[in-house]
């Protein structure tokens, strides 16, 4: 880990002293499916018992910095300093239902120059709690696995890529906006997965095992990390219209740099 920076360590580390806790509850999950009250109420503790350690590690080591957060709301820092923005959690409802298939997430945001309001996502973090596995990028700094240097795939045609999204669920999304992107990106594609945690279909995305990604109605921790994951190890990243911003979490649209503009061209099409 001799690659990391001093940044970069505070964040996998208080990433990895939230996620030995949410392993251990998670190891009490499969006793909870069964009970007449469910595991809901354990797992919502869960994720707060996270988050809070997540602030309690990152705050020690930045006491001036501000935050976001998806139970706590922003914590204002001192004026000029960054903000972290954490999700202690991505993937709840598979957490819930005993699938091993989530993480924790947390980026730095700096302030704009001007004072006027957030600017660039210089560092991120992508836990995959279960496979114990770090997802990190700096700015310029390019993109990373533990040691091992990511890069988007190469593959150019559609009809090889496999594709992630989010399905819109339970009053959450748009359900006839995205089956209209699903009926113009799915006949062209090779396949499409749904797995269920954001920052990780990004961290694959950057990995080169997905070659594109879209969702619509995330929030700003979900994506702020994966964002500069996919953006330094080659991909791009937009919203519905192609615009680039620091972070997308209304709209996605993640790809590398060959497929990019053909599933926007797909998109726009359908949205039309």
């Amino acid at each position: 880990m001799s690659m990391f920076s001093g940044l970069i360590r505070v964040m996998e580390r208080a990433a990895r002293k939230a996620g030995s806790r949410l392993r251990r509850d998670f190891g009490e999950i499969e006793h909870l499916q069964v009970s007449r009250k469910g595991p809901a109420d354990f797992v919502s503790k869960a994720d707060m018992r996270a988050e809070r350690a997540l602030y309690d590690e990152l705050l020690h080591a930045r006491p001036d910095w501000g935050f976001v957060m998806e139970e706590a709301g922003v914590i204002e820092g001192d004026e000029g300093k960054p903000r972290w923005i954490v999700d202690p959690l991505d993937g709840t409802s598979n957490f819930l239902h005993g699938i091993p298939h989530f993480a924790i997430s947390i980026a730095v945001q700096e302030p704009r120059l001007d004072g006027k309001g957030w600017g660039e996502v210089t560092a991120g973090v992508v836990y995959d709690v279960i496979q114990d596995a770090t997802y990190w990028a700096e700015k310029t700094r390019g993109a990373w696995l533990q040691d091992a240097r990511l890069r988007v795939s190469a593959r150019r045609n559609l009809a090889d890529a496999l594709i992630a999204t989010g399905i819109p669920f339970a009053g959450h999304g748009d359900f006839a906006e995205w089956s209209r992107i699903f009926g113009a990106i799915g006949p062209e594609v090779a396949g499409i997965r749904r797995f269920g945690a954001a920052s990780l279909d990004m961290a694959y995305l950057a990995q080169g095992r997905f070659d594109g990604f879209w969702e619509s109605g995330l929030n700003d921790w979900d994506t702020a990390a994966g964002c500069l994951l996919v953006r330094e190890a080659g991909g791009f990243v937009s919203d519905f219209r192609g615009r680039s911003n620091p972070i997308h979490s209304s709209q996605v649209l993640a790809a590398n740099d060959g497929l990019h503009s053909k599933l926007h061209k797909l998109l726009a099409g359908a949205l039309r």
